[in-house]
This record gives structure tokens, C-alpha cells and sequence, in this order.
């Protein structure tokens, strides 16, 4: 037995086919196992909500122990996770290896899946997580989607925050009248077949967010591959999931994880490697995909065949060697490290690319933004998660790069909210990028304007 991080996290499989999984006194017994050795240890206090909200209320009992707490109660603590895992991957002394066996996500997710059995999850939460369905609408009404969706529109915004629950000062993504799909069909970038990396072979999952709101992301990506000589297929069967484990719909994810896997075989066959455009995408397809379908066969040759796109760039720097022709990008990169890029266990791979560009300045923030997907964007919860980004923000609001840049494009977003929230006028950035895209301008290559 290793004892606590000694030993590498590993996880077990959700047995959520199992009926004790979602038995109500169960759940409750083993919230209070966990709930118990996190108020004896706190180190986690500082990473999302979820553990001052615990701790404020063990502190406020009668006891000062979790005896007093009424398990009703609990709800406030399971609500602020946003799954990040960074308490399991980066602080907690407690998963396994070690005897106690805590997997504090997983138990989050655990408690939203029984509310999602019991009917509770509301109904404008899970409309907000039908990402294809929203964007094949949005999408065909671009203009008139973007302008109602604007944080400037103050009509619109607060009819979507009464109706929806989406509180009318987040940020939200755009979205494009042609998805990226769409564009590499018609739009493909010729391959440099002389570059050191022309035997490589890449099935592009384009992903729900680059598909639908920022296909720029994946236009970059081609381009840079391109110029690399891959040869690219851009796959997009659906959405990877992330969304509906948010709100522990375990059996809608597994129904997706089969149809994506299975679309992905026939290209792993032909010698095809998979690499996912958004870090979330790739935690699924790599990590949640396989502990919610063990024993899927399809699942598990495409979880060992998935790159995130930053660390297939860097695995092709080291294994043949980049094309010639990357360019200094004047005026230095903030990076935010993304909390599902760290869950990965892969490294900074967004940093060791960009600091492949030539007279490269790159400062990492390695923190969580607070944005948490879908959930920091709801009325209930966008306050919370500015509080949790500020300490972010600042930094990049000191750094005063010209860009900035984080592998989570919601998260990017709400980075430069957050900056803006607290210098106003003197933050110069306008927008965040993917590190892809900045790659992709070292080079010379990437999107162009479109619809």
C-alpha cells in the first residue's frame, strides 16, 4: 500500500449499473465518510466552493463536527462542484492508493445522479446542456442568436436569466453560421508533404464548442497540422458528454460514448490517431469514457489512441521533428493551465508548445479560472465564480500580455470577463485564445473571416 500521494492517483470504475449505487442510505453513509476525513484534513479549502462551503457548515453545528450536520443540508456542497478533479489530481492525500479511498468528484457526481434518477435536475439546466440540438438552432440564426445572447442586450439577457436561469452579466459563446465541419470540407489546407511528420495520419474530433462557436480553434489546428504535412479527417459523430456528467446523466453519456466510439473505430483501423481540440473532450474520451464503460471495447481503443491537440504538437516537435517557418509573436502569452488539460496527468503541453516559438514569453497561471462549463454561467452560480477566478484575473491583469490564452475556451473567456470586471478600460485584451491559435499565427497559417 502506497501512502497518500506517494503513490500515482488511480481511479476505479463508477459502477453505476450497480442499484447500490444509487440507494439513498448509502449515499448518505458514504458522504459522511468522506465529508468527515475532509473536515479533518481542509487542504482543499482554497480550491472551489465546494470544500469552505463544507467546512462553514460542520463549523456551524452544534458540535463543530459533521454528527450535527442535517444530511438536507449537503445540497449547497454538491452544487458548487464543478467536477474539475483538481482535488483529486492535485491535492487530496486521501485517493487511492491510500486505504480511505476518496474520490471526491466522483461522489459529487454520484449524489447528481441520483437527483437525475429522482426527476430533481431542473428542467432549464438540462436544456442548457444540449449543446448540438442548441447549436444546429443558434447556428441557423447566427446574427439574431449572437445579438439576443450579447451581455449588452439588457432585454434579452433578462428574459434568458428569468426563463433560463442564465445570469444576465456571464459572458456567453457566439456561434457561426457554418460549423467547422462544414468549413473542412470545403476549406481543407494542402499538406506540405516534404515537413517531418507526412507519415502521420489524424482523425480531428471537432467537438461541440469548436463545431458550433468557435470553429477558429479548429481551422487553426488543420492549418497547423497541415503545414506539418498530416494528413487530417475532421470526425464529429456528437457531443463528447461533458455537459450531461455535469448533471449526472450517466446513462445518456454512456449511449454517446458508444456512438462516438464506435464512428472512431474504422479510422483507428486505418491507422488513424484521434486528438480532441478542447481539454474537457479529451479528459472524457481518454479517462471519464472508460471508468463509466469498462469493459466497452470500442471505448477502450479509442481512450488509448486520443491526443489533446497541445500534446500531439509537442509529441510531433519530439518524436520527427517540427516543419520549418514558426515566427516570434510579439507582445507575450498569459496562459491559464485548464483543469481538465491538469487532470489529463499530461504536463503543461499547451506551454512546451508555445514556448517552441521562437523568443517565446509565456507565463502560466496554474489555477482554476472558476468557470466550471455550463454551471458558471447560471444566475446562481456566476458571482461564485468570479470570486473563485479573481485571483486569476489579477495575474493576468498584471502580466499585461498581449495575449491570453487558455486550452478551455469558456474558461479563456471568462478570464478576460473577470480582468475586465476588475481593471476596466485598462485591460487591452479583448478577447482570449486558444494556444493552437497562437501557434497557428506563428506559422502563418489558420482561419479565415467567415460567417
Amino acid at each position: 500500500m502506497a501512502e497518500g500521494s506517494l503513490g500515482a492517483p488511480t481511479r476505479h470504475a463508477l459502477d453505476w449499473n450497480n442499484p447500490d449505487f444509487f440507494d439513498e442510505a448509502q449515499l448518505d453513509a458514504e458522504m459522511r465518510r468522506v465529508f468527515d476525513i475532509c473536515h479533518g484534513c481542509r487542504r482543499c479549502f482554497n480550491l472551489c466552493d465546494s470544500f469552505p462551503r463544507l467546512f462553514d457548515l460542520i463549523d456551524a453545528g452544534e458540535s463543530g463536527e459533521l454528527e450535527s450536520v442535517d444530511s438536507k443540508d449537503f445540497k449547497p456542497v454538491v452544487d458548487a462542484c464543478t467536477l474539475c478533479d483538481m482535488c483529486f489530481m492535485t491535492k487530496c492525500p486521501y485517493v487511492p492508493p491510500h486505504e480511505f479511498n476518496l474520490d471526491f468528484p466522483h461522489l459529487m457526481l454520484r449524489y447528481r445522479a441520483v437527483e437525475k434518477k429522482k426527476g430533481e435536475i431542473p428542467f432549464a439546466v438540462t436544456q442548457l446542456t444540449e449543446t448540438d440540438r442548441n447549436g444546429h438552432i443558434a447556428g441557423a440564426v447566427a446574427p439574431l442568436a449572437n445579438w439576443a445572447s450579447d451581455s449588452h442586450n439588457g432585454l434579452t439577457r433578462s428574459v434568458l436569466q428569468a426563463t433560463a436561469g442564465v445570469h444576465k452579466d456571464a459572458e456567453l459563446p457566439k456561434f457561426h453560421g457554418k460549423t467547422f465541419t462544414a468549413r473542412a470540407k470545403t476549406d481543407k489546407p494542402a499538406r506540405d508533404m516534404s515537413a517531418p511528420a507526412a507519415a502521420r495520419k489524424i482523425a480531428v474530433y471537432a467537438t461541440c464548442f469548436v463545431n458550433y462557436n468557435n470553429p477558429s480553434i479548429g481551422e487553426a489546428a488543420l492549418g497547423v497540422l497541415a503545414k506539418n504535412g498530416v494528413e487530417t479527417e475532421v470526425v464529429y459523430p456528437g457531443c463528447c458528454g461533458m455537459p450531461q456528467l455535469e448533471n449526472g446523466d450517466l446513462a445518456r453519456v454512456a449511449e454517446g460514448a458508444k456512438r462516438t466510439a464506435a464512428a472512431f473505430k474504422p479510422w483507428i483501423e486505418k491507422g488513424y490517431e484521434v486528438a480532441a481540440l478542447t481539454p474537457s473532450c479529451a479528459l472524457m474520451l481518454k479517462f471519464e469514457w472508460p471508468l463509466i464503460l469498462p469493459n466497452d471495447p470500442d471505448v477502450k481503443l479509442l481512450s488509448e489512441s486520443v491526443w489533446d491537440i497541445s500534446e500531439l504538437i509537442v509529441d510531433i516537435a519530439k518524436t520527427e521533428g517540427l516543419a520549418p517557418g514558426l515566427e516570434p509573436v510579439d507582445g507575450g502569452v498569459t496562459l491559464h493551465f485548464a483543469c481538465h488539460s491538469r487532470a489529463q496527468n499530461m504536463g503543461n503541453k499547451a506551454a512546451e508548445m508555445l514556448r517552441l516559438i521562437p523568443q517565446a514569453d509565456v507565463a502560466v497561471i496554474e489555477r482554476c479560472s472558476g468557470h466550471g462549463g455550463s454551471w458558471g454561467i447560471r444566475e446562481e452560480n456566476f458571482p461564485v465564480a468570479l470570486k473563485i477566478g479573481k485571483p486569476v484575473a489579477r495575474t493576468a491583469v498584471e502580466q499585461s500580455k498581449a495575449y491570453v490564452a487558455s486550452e478551455c475556451p469558456l474558461a479563456g473567456k471568462h478570464v478576460v470577463q473577470g480582468m475586465k470586471t476588475l481593471a476596466g478600460d485598462a485591460v487591452k485584451v479583448e478577447a482570449s485564445t486558444h494556444p493552437i491559435e497562437i501557434f497557428a499565427k506563428a506559422y502563418g497559417v489558420g482561419p479565415k473571416a467567415k460567417d
